[in-house]
């Protein structure tokens, strides 16, 4: 592993300027995946910045009802709160359903929407890939892509966002706080995470040297039902090859309010609003979940070996809604 700095800085001020300060420099959280980058040689900060002693570990509801999570939250704590549990059951499904419960009590919350993708090129360092070094092109297109895209990739880049989190979080309209050289600022999680197109190397639209501090929840919908459900090759301990987070309300038989998020299937967590244009006041059947699904998937682009994605989402968005029902 290549040398570096450590700092452990005594407030978010002195963190983000440090981070301003010292370009590639590297906010450590619980280092699930940080630190496995650094041992492939993926990623070679020169400081790493460690977050994990500010204040940014509490759980807290807002005066509107919603809920506003630190950033250095461990995924356990985030998983098992009362809160969450009662009024976001989605967000704790979704936070069990990734990795293990020794990472769980490791990993945060920001670094969990920071997580990079587990696209085989990208995590080895002999191979070529645009997201590691752009412009050397993208094997995986050609090569092994079994798991990767099938919505909104490029030709740059096909690999997909690993994260469970960011699918609930997506689902549930939360938005990302920053506090960065400039001041704070806000952004939805659906517009946090970027699409690969001509710069695939940037994952987000965080700018230099802003820090996650916290991901704010509106309330639930009113009588909204919830379920995160993850289809993958194992029964644990595996990345989605396509999930989904719904948020739904049916009332007198038609459907109030959808809100889907699909994880496994693109650069980001990808937010079906063509499914919930569809969804919305329409029949609660599964006739309309099908047209839903197949609204939302037309959008599709199967590489050679991952056309039976699109069919296991469209079979998953039928299932789950109909589970809701």
């Amino acid at each position: 592993m290549k040398p570096f700095g450590y700092l452990r800085p005594a407030s978010v001020t002195e963190a983000v300027r440090a981070g301003a300060s010292h370009p590639g420099a590297r906010f450590l959280g619980g280092g699930t995946n940080l630190v496995d980058l650094m041992k492939l040689g993926v990623e070679t900060p020169g400081l790493l910045i460690d977050v994990t002693r500010l204040p940014l570990d509490r759980t807290e509801p807002t005066a509107d009802g919603g809920l506003r999570v630190g950033a250095t939250v461990r995924n356990s704590d985030l998983a098992a709160h009362p809160l969450v549990r009662e009024r976001y059951p989605v967000l704790t499904q979704a936070l069990l359903a990734g990795a293990s419960g020794q990472l769980r009590n490791t990993a945060t919350t920001g670094g969990n929407l920071l997580q990079r993708t587990r696209c085989p090129y990208f995590q080895d360092v002999s191979k070529p890939c645009n997201k590691r070094v752009p412009g050397t092109g993208c094997p995986a297109r050609e090569g092994a892509h079994r798991d990767l895209a099938v919505l909104g990739h490029s030709e740059n880049c096909v690999a997909t966002h690993p994260s469970d989190l960011s699918a609930a979080l997506a689902a549930l309209d939360a938005t990302v706080e920053l506090h960065g050289p400039e001041g704070e600022r806000t952004v939805p999680v659906t517009a946090f995470h970027r699409l690969p197109e001509e710069n695939p190397d940037q994952d987000t639209v965080i700018r230099p040297g802003e820090l996650i501090t916290a991901v704010t929840l509106p309330p639930a919908p009113d009588g909204s039902a919830q379920l995160y459900r993850k289809v993958r090759d194992r029964a644990s301990y595996a990345f989605a090859l396509v999930s989904l987070a719904a948020v739904l309300t049916v009332r007198d038989g038609r459907v109030q309010h959808a809100a889907l998020a699909f994880g496994g299937l693109a650069h980001r967590p990808w937010r079906a609003t063509a499914a919930e244009a569809v969804l919305r006041d329409a029949p609660a059947t599964p006739e309309t979940y099908a047209r839903a699904a197949a609204a939302e998937l037309a959008a599709a682009r199967p590489l050679r070996d991952n056309a039976f994605k699109v069919d296991l989402a469209r079979r998953l968005t039928v299932d789950v809604l109909t589970e809701l029902t």
